[in-house]
């Protein structure tokens, strides 16, 4: 059940692990390797924000699915799509441009939640060129949660994953920085049986880490196991 204070996520599984749905003020981070699931969340997230009045900023480096936002958004994505301000930028310096001009349009809109799919597949790519891509990271973050406290609305950012060696486990790229600016992070897996994926929860302020639901992704969304 989404708590008063929280923005739902469009699926009740979701809102009970994050304990009432996405804190405004805060960014929450999705990671997990292809295909376990972020993208989907993110527009279901997206779908229902619209659908309850608000606008949504959505960066997308991941390239952005019109029929996947159909499926979700079924009859009313002709009335929610004038809300769903989409950006798709091609290389790390843009992704934090168009984060920059996403304030012109929450100033004239009513903002309700800025997505950002995925924050690390761009600047992969930077890291691999030897860039100082993590100081821009970490000021990309840093503006997204500036927006969330000057317009009080939650941000939900996707995240790609790395085998980190030392702890023979996947980790979320981008470090400590990215970890520590986000106040709840759930991991994605996808399981051995064929279809099924599991959302556990690694960092929350109020919530035991560990708890988790497993799901698999239908038509509409997805369908959390009972």
């Amino acid at each position: 059940m989404t708590k008063p204070d929280r923005q739902t996520t469009g699926n009740a599984a979701l809102d009970r692990l994050l304990g009432g749905g996405l804190e405004p003020r805060t960014i929450t981070q999705l990671y997990g390797g292809p295909a376990s699931g972020k993208s989907t969340l993110c527009m279901i997230a997206s779908v229902s924000c619209l659908r309850a009045g608000g606008s949504v900023i959505f960066i997308d480096s991941e390239g952005f699915s019109i029929e996947r936002f159909r499926q979700i958004a079924g009859n009313d994505t002709a009335a929610i799509a004038d809300r769903l301000f989409l950006f798709e930028p091609v290389d790390f310096d843009q992704q934090g441009g168009m984060i920059t001009e996403s304030d012109k349009i929450f100033r004239q809109h009513k903002p309700g939640l800025v997505v950002l799919d995925s924050a690390t597949a761009l600047y992969r790519t930077d890291l691999e060129k030897g860039r100082d891509a993590m100081q821009q990271l970490t000021r990309q973050m840093l503006q997204i949660l500036g927006y969330t406290k000057r317009y009080d609305l939650p941000a939900l950012v996707t995240n790609q994953v790395y085998m980190d060696t030392t702890r023979n486990t996947f980790a979320g790229l981008g470090g400590t920085s990215l970890e520590h600016i986000s106040k709840a992070i759930v991991r994605l897996d996808r399981l051995e049986t064929p279809g099924w994926r599991r959302a556990t929860l690694v960092k929350h302020r109020s919530r035991p880490e560990g708890a988790s639901f497993d799901f698999e992704i239908v038509q509409d969304g997805i369908r959390a196991k009972e």
